[in-house]
């Protein structure tokens, strides 16, 4: 897929962060890639690599200031801004997502970002906490309402010693994301107009009211995938269980609490053409929940508990023009065995496959692994960050509303 680099014009802009030197190799792949790149450096990447290393590997001058008075004789900045097919920033650190978020241009790079309309994309690499900081994520979210492309980052050991999210992409990887974006445009078609729905996150069954009962799913990957439908044209429509996480551009959120909720908030979203059921509903609730708190009395406490609705059986189930149903599986033991049977028995036209209760996957991770299975096929999802899983999903259910 790399070759559908071939011909573009890439601008390649380094931020000051260790992984800078891994930039290096990016430029040595993008252009085996077949593409042109030029390289802009902020005053911090300076620190780390030297702009005479890119501009071997580019072949090109590399730009390091608005003040280059050469440069910008012909206002050099704008030249270069409007020369990019793509603009690429890696390392993108949370000092540049934040100018770029808030429109600030007070350097190179930012200034060049503000300038093009070349589609952008990002790869993130700090320090887990500063990657995982609320500004960071909103600024983050921000950039991925205009359109902005977002490459890992992944998880890892990280140069000051923590492990964690915030490890820069492998340039290879790099690469092929950049590639598979420069080729959406045939599969984005076949999303244009549909309505999806997608169910994501826990579901709280109320004991009392101070407890409940429910489970450990963050809503990542529900949410992953809404986000990934809406940026390539569809319709959707995220029922939320109660999760803290922001609402993806152009997703029509409702939240709810319990199954029941759920349940009512998914029918009244159809009808619908795909129904994605990544939703960690709990299985049972109490047949009464207590009006008042329940007290400490005893060395046990008995709790009567009733079935919920299954919503993916009831969905799988009627008559309206849904053209596929998704399901998710979560397992701690015989995945694919399990997962299988849940596709005959439930009807689905699709289901996913998870484990869970495993280090560097499952639930409130940022990373997964997954094994989706319809009758008459199966295909495996190498482990990795729960966005790029998403878009290989919705890649996957492309495939199954045309075959």
């Amino acid at each position: 897929m790399a070759d559908k680099l071939n011909g573009q014009k890439v601008l390649l802009c380094v931020a000051g962060g260790i992984a800078a030197y891994k930039a290096l190799e990016l430029v040595r792949r993008l252009r085996e890639a077949g593409a042109e790149v030029q390289v802009a450096m902020t005053d911090g990447a300076q620190q780390f690599v030297t702009p005479l290393s890119f501009q071997a590997l580019s072949g090109h001058p590399t730009r390091t200031s608005l003040w280059d008075s050469a440069a910008e004789a012909s206002m050099g900045h704008i030249e270069l801004a409007r020369w990019a097919d793509r603009v690429l920033i890696a390392p993108a650190t949370a000092g540049v997502l934040a100018k770029l978020a808030h429109g600030l241009a007070d350097d190179l790079v930012s200034t060049l970002c503000l300038a093009t309309t070349a589609p952008l994309t990002l790869a993130p690499a700090m320090n887990q906490r500063m990657w995982q900081h609320p500004a960071t994520q909103a600024n983050l979210a921000t950039l991925r309402s205009r359109g902005a492309q977002v490459i890992g980052p992944e998880e890892g050991l990280l140069a000051e010693g923590e492990s964690g999210p915030g490890r820069l992409s492998e340039p290879a990887a790099i690469v092929a994301a950049l590639a598979g974006s420069a080729a959406a445009a045939p599969t984005d078609a076949a999303l244009q107009g549909l309505k999806i729905v997608v169910s994501a996150g826990p579901t709280f069954e109320d004991l009392d009211p101070v407890r409940y009962l429910g489970n450990r799913s963050s809503g990542k990957m529900g949410f992953a995938v809404a986000d990934s439908a809406a940026r390539r044209g569809a319709n959707v429509v995220l029922v939320a269980g109660p999760v803290h996480l922001p609402t993806p551009a152009g997703v029509t959120r409702v939240d709810v609490r319990s199954a029941a909720q759920m349940r009512d908030a998914v029918f009244a979203a159809l009808p619908a053409d795909v129904y994605v059921g990544a939703a960690a509903v709990a299985d049972y609730t109490p047949r009464v929940p207590a009006t008042r708190k329940i007290k400490k009395s005893g060395e046990s406490l008995a709790l009567d508990l009733v079935r919920t609705p299954d919503i993916l059986s009831e969905v799988a189930a009627q008559t309206q023009a849904l053209k596929l149903v998704v399901g998710f599986a979560a397992e701690t033991e015989n995945l694919v065995e399990y997962a299988r049977g849940k596709l005959m028995a439930k009807r689905l036209d699709l289901i996913v496959a998870n484990r869970v209760g495993v280090a560097d996957g499952g639930f409130e991770s940022d990373r997964n692994a997954m094994t989706a299975l319809w009758k008459d096929g199966q295909r495996e999802f190498v482990a990795g960050p729960k966005t790029r899983l998403a878009d290989e999903l919705i890649d996957l259910i492309v495939e199954r509303l045309q075959a």
